[in-house]
Parts: structure tokens; C-alpha cells; sequence
């Protein structure tokens, strides 16, 4: 006999007045920002002081940009292109879902670069707090996709898994919460670690290589468990497109862990 642990079956909204409605996504995603803002504003009293606490203050702007547009662009290139290239207006759908770590990711680095240009800051140094504050940010989407009962796991048989509301009546993996834990609170505490060194601090983009490859480790592992999006199945075998799309970031983090540099 298979033993399952019931899916709270949370309302995804938190609470509604007319046709506004606030959900756990949203608050998230909020916390995420302000609670990232707050450690960024902290890292950056340390050597090398990336940058002040106004340049902290106006990279909240930009970092928002940057995550809701990169990672909306990077969904409907990445996972659902010819969906949105027969109705492009969809794209403004936000509201619907549909958000990707990758394009994100490459939204907050076009940011960093941006802002660090016109404010005249070493973008190494910057990306380094950035990427330290990052974990917190995922921790706390991954719980709101719990919640919401979606990005859930494959079939399995373990005394842990749920049968959730959309992924039919079989139980599986919680892969949200392997997710919240490994890419979100493993991951913070790693490059916390890390930045303890000032060595370490110092050695701007080393921080920032360490959090592509640990992240890359750490989805490319929960994919082993996680069911691959429906219209988009297996690539090239048993690879799933979140596998693949890390494969750059190792290589992006051992050059940013390894390349030639002066210490600060």
C-alpha cells in the first residue's frame, strides 16, 4: 500500500475586493525583490563595496524590470514560442503565467550591465551581490508554485508524494519544494559561506560563477524528478529543456570561477 501525504490545497488567492485579486504568486514575488534588496544593501557594506545604499535604492527599479521582462520574454522563447507567435497580444497575459529562471536571468544581467554603465559601477562586483541575493527570490517562487499546484513532480511511490489538484490521480514528487529547497535555502547558504571570504569577496565574479553552476546542479538534479512541460515532453532523449538550458551556465560559471583577474 502506497502511503501519500495530502496537498494543502492552499487557495492561490490570497484574498479578493471586486476584480482585484491578490495571490501567494504575487506576494512572493514581492518578498522575493524586497527581502533580495535588503541582503544586497547589506553585502555591498563589505569590501569591495559594489556600490551605495541610493545605487541600491534606484536597483530596485531595474531589477524588476529585468526579472518580469526577461523572464515572460524568456518563457515564450524558450518554452512556448509558436503559442504566442499566433497571438503575440497574449504575451501581455502576465496574469495567466508563464515565467522562466532563464530569461530572467538574462534580463537581470542586460540590468546589471545597464545600471552599472550609466552609474559607472564594476558590474563584476555588482552581479556578485546580485547573485548572493538571487536564492532568496527562487526559495520563495518555488513555494508559490507549490501552492499554487503547478511545476509538479513526476509519478512516484515515496511516503512524500502528493497527489496534486491538475496532475491527475496518481501521487507525485513535490518537486517545488526539492526546488525551494536546493536552488532557494542550500544554495543562499553556500555563497553566504563563500562570501565570508573576503579573499573570496574580492575576487569579483567568482561569487557570480558559483551560483550559475550551483544552480545549473541543482535544476538539472529536480528535473530527474519534476514532469516536463506537456507540450514540450523530452529533448534528445531523456534532457529536459530546463536541463538544457543550464548547460550554459556551467560554462559561463567556470569562466567567471576561473578566468584571470586582479584582486580588488
Amino acid at each position: 500500500m502506497t502511503f501519500t501525504i495530502a496537498f494543502p490545497n492552499i487557495d492561490p488567492v490570497i484574498f479578493a475586493i471586486g476584480p482585484l485579486a491578490i495571490r501567494w504568486y504575487s506576494l512572493a514575488f514581492i518578498a522575493g525583490l524586497l527581502i533580495g534588496i535588503k541582503y544586497i544593501g547589506w553585502f555591498v557594506t563589505k569590501p569591495p563595496h559594489a556600490m551605495d545604499q541610493k545605487n541600491v535604492g534606484d536597483f530596485l527599479v531595474w531589477v524588476t524590470l529585468g526579472v518580469v521582462l526577461g523572464g515572460r520574454f524568456g518563457y515564450v522563447g524558450f518554452y512556448n514560442f509558436e503559442v504566442y507567435l499566433s497571438d503575440p497580444l497574449a504575451i501581455l497575459k502576465v496574469w495567466e503565467g508563464g515565467m522562466s529562471f532563464h530569461g530572467g536571468l538574462i534580463g537581470v544581467i542586460l540590468a546589471v550591465i545597464l545600471f552599472c554603465r550609466q552609474r559607472q559601477l564594476d558590474y563584476w562586483a555588482v552581479g556578485d551581490a546580485v547573485a548572493c541575493a538571487t536564492p532568496i527570490g527562487l526559495f520563495f517562487g518555488r513555494i508559490a508554485n507549490f501552492i499554487n499546484g503547478e511545476l509538479f513532480g513526476r509519478v512516484a511511490d515515496v511516503p512524500w508524494a502528493m497527489v496534486f489538484p491538475h496532475g491527475g490521480a496518481l501521487p507525485r514528487h513535490p518537486s517545488q519544494l526539492y526546488e525551494a529547497l536546493l536552488e532557494g535555502l542550500v544554495l543562499f547558504i553556500i555563497l553566504y559561506v563563500l562570501s565570508k571570504n573576503e579573499r573570496l569577496r574580492l575576487k569579483t565574479g567568482f561569487l557570480s560563477g558559483v551560483f550559475m553552476i550551483g544552480y545549473a546542479a541543482a535544476r538539472g538534479f529536480v528535473e530527474l524528478f519534476r514532469q516536463p512541460d506537456a507540450h514540450i515532453g523530452f529533448l534528445f532523449g531523456n534532457f529536459t529543456m530546463g536541463q538544457l538550458l543550464s548547460v550554459p551556465l556551467v560554462l559561463l560559471g567556470l569562466y567567471l570561477i576561473f578566468r584571470p583577474q586582479k584582486t580588488a
